[in-house]
């Protein structure tokens, strides 16, 4: 036989924090970065890595290049020549990195 329980607890929450859903939470977090690109600078601030390796484990690999390049309907826009930079849709690119960590540094 089964037995419950039920006890009321008292748990103090400091002035500055706020409880919120986990759901909600990511909702914010999405919205960050939605309308917000990247520079490769910033790129490289998010990822802890130099331009040369991202363009060399991420950018440049055809694995990827495919699903990120803007000329394929993804959103890195890679620059066709000298005094173009790149730019990243932050919010997709986040999504990216995060869903292929597994790929990038295995």
């Amino acid at each position: 036989m089964e037995q419950q329980l039920s006890v009321n607890l008292t748990i103090p929450i400091p002035n500055d924090t706020v409880l919120i859903r986990k759901v909600e939470l990511e909702e914010l977090r999405s919205r960050e970065l939605m309308g917000v690109y990247w520079s490769m600078k910033d790129l490289e601030k998010r990822t802890g890595k130099k331009s040369e390796w991202l363009k060399e484990n991420i950018l440049f690999k055809p694995l990827f290049r495919k699903e990120l390049d803007s000329q394929n309907g993804g959103f890195v826009y890679y620059p066709k020549g000298k005094g173009q930079t790149w730019s990243f849709q932050a919010s997709k690119m986040a999504v990216f990195l995060d869903r292929n960590f597994h790929l990038v540094f295995r």
